[in-house]
């Protein structure tokens, strides 16, 4: 690669992590951390926009870890929808496969997470947009083969707008693999019914999540805050009623027999779990936006047999959200990126969930899929710009104009 057109790297050192980023990338700010690695804010003096920039914590320490990254990277890259968060870029500062050791993706910048929106007083307009922007994005993801299977609170972020996006999708499995799923892969409070009890399980065990997180929004507090894995089950079946045998009878013998063991609970109706007084006052706009239909958008949620729960697209039917339908949002045909017209995800590869590999296989596979990226990204915006300089003539320069917010 010639000198003159390498991109330039400076280092900066974020809270107890080290960053060595594009010089592009100016006044960094951390703005949280996980397993996976810490997320920081700055501002992008190429595109003028305020971006997230999220540092994968030592990818390749073991198989687990290096599997991950690779399916949240291939994931964030396959998917392209307003309501889920976009990958605006992807680098590292390492120049060859034998020095590769940093991955950094950058992503659209949002103004927080539902945890900080649950104990704001929201309206019924405010509680179903959020709710429908969550469904779009799910129907979104399951229209390329994706079940997201760990939503939660922290992984769905906001503006102060509303607008709403999911992201994190590291644990994110798809369909069609025929794995018995573990049950301690989602976060404990929102896991779905087949998932503790380690039934198979299909789309609509993002159903039930989205349920939880509904249920917190009213609430103000956990659904079934349950302490451990056996809690968890308790939680809910004290509260939603014993399940039928027909139930019973699809779970495995040592489960099952555990399960009816337990003392039977009729559970409460919902008038009584979620009574009028905990909602907000009925919409005057919008007839369907009123305690009684979202009362029975939670009834057909979070129901503990998913054979009976409803669907998605039964979901984005029901009065309490359809107020807000609006046809390319919820099929996502195309949507527009800047000027540029976007496609449909075409449909994920089924076997990156079953691949196994050493963790060189996994950095080889990484570093491949970054430099790539780069590439396609860098032709993308040589065709958009029709022939405007590039200010980072980069090997992985993948940023857009997504954002219209000018750095503050």
């Amino acid at each position: 690669m010639n000198n003159s057109v390498q991109p330039k790297f400076y280092t900066v050192e974020v809270g107890d992590s080290t960053f060595t980023i594009l010089e592009r990338y100016h006044s960094l700010k951390p703005i949280g951390s996980g397993a996976q690695g810490i997320v920081c804010a700055a501002c992008d003096t190429v595109t003028q926009t305020n971006v997230a920039i999220k540092k994968l914590s030592r990818p390749f320490q073991n198989v687990t870890h290096a599997k991950r990254a690779y399916r949240e990277f291939v994931l964030m890259d396959l998917v392209n929808h307003k309501n889920i968060i976009g990958l605006l870029n992807v680098f590292t500062p390492q120049r060859s496969l034998e020095d590769f050791q940093d991955v950094y993706l950058v992503m659209e910048l949002m103004d927080a997470n539902l945890c900080q929106v649950i104990n704001m007083d929201l309206d019924h307009d405010r509680m179903s947009y959020l709710l429908y922007q969550i469904l779009c994005g799910i129907k979104h993801l399951h229209s390329a083969g994706i079940i997201h299977r760990d939503l939660k609170p922290s992984n769905i972020v906001v503006k102060s707008d509303c607008t709403l996006k999911i992201l994190d999708f590291g644990l994110a499995r798809t369909q069609g693999t025929g794995f018995m799923m573990t049950p301690y892969v989602v976060t404990r409070y929102y896991r779905a019914p087949e998932v503790i009890l380690g039934m198979g399980y299909k789309e609509n065990v993002d159903i039930w999540s989205v349920g939880c997180i509904m249920a917190e929004l009213i609430r103000g507090a956990v659904m079934f805050p349950g302490s451990d894995h056996i809690d968890q089950w308790n939680k809910i079946i004290e509260q939603l009623g014993t399940p039928s045998k027909e139930f019973m009878q699809r779970l495995q013998p040592t489960v099952r027999n555990y399960v009816e063991n337990r003392p039977r609970y009729a559970g409460y109706n919902f008038d009584r779990l979620f009574p009028d007084v905990i909602f907000p006052q009925d919409s005057t706009e919008h007839p369907g936006l009123r305690a009684s239909m979202a009362r029975d958008l939670l009834s057909k949620m979070l129901v503990v047999d998913p054979e009976k729960r409803i669907s998605v697209d039964e979901a984005l039917m029901h009065p309490y959200i359809h107020v807000w339908y609006d046809e390319s949002e919820v099929n996502g045909v195309s949507v527009h990126v800047g000027e540029a017209h976007v496609p449909a995800p075409q449909p994920y590869d089924h076997t990156v969930d079953e691949q196994e590999h050493t963790v060189d296989e996994w950095k080889d596979l990484i570093y491949n899929a970054v430099i790539t990226y780069g590439k396609k990204e860098k032709k993308k915006s040589a065709m958009q710009n029709a022939g405007a300089p590039n200010n980072d003539d980069m090997m992985t320069d993948g940023a857009t104009n997504s954002s219209q917010n000018r750095c503050r």
